[in-house]
């Protein structure tokens, strides 16, 4: 498991983060599934925090400030799902990277039955689609600088 020296984020912020994403997602035990809170995920969540990290740290603030570490489990979640709806960048970046963190892990796409691998070098079968829906595309005029004009 990451630390919180690793991940850039305090002890604190991670027992908030590990609480929320259980509320958001929980375990499903009659599909297998894990919850957010799954210490992979976690991990996974932690070691890819990236350029996402000082909105994240602002998010987890607000909610140990709103109370969200010390709650009990029923206000805990009526206050995390309140929070979400109205917590502004800060919580939509925090519910993505929870997201996207939860549905690449193996179990999970597992479970949705796919193949957990990357897209390449296999790739995906895609279905064609109606490739006349471009024509409108292709037939607007040019709307940027051609730099290839002057360079001959």
């Amino acid at each position: 498991m990451e630390t919180s020296q690793d991940s850039g984020l305090s002890a604190p912020d991670i027992n908030v983060l590990r609480r929320l994403a259980g509320v958001l997602i929980p375990p499903d035990a009659a599909l297998a599934m894990p919850g957010a809170d799954d210490p992979e995920i976690l991990a996974d969540l932690l070691a890819t925090l990236g350029r996402d990290r000082a909105r994240v740290r602002a998010a987890l603030a607000a909610l140990r400030a709103a109370g969200f570490d010390a709650a009990a489990p029923a206000e805990a979640e009526a206050l995390a799902l309140s929070w979400m709806a109205t917590g502004g960048p800060e919580a939509g970046t925090l519910g993505r990277v929870i997201l996207q963190c939860y549905y690449r892990d193996p179990r999970v796409l597992r479970a949705l039955g796919q193949d957990p691998r990357p897209p390449f070098p296999r790739g995906h079968v895609l279905e064609q689609g109606d490739w006349s829906l471009l024509d409108p595309v292709r037939a607007r005029a040019p709307f940027w600088r051609d730099d290839r004009a002057g360079a001959a």
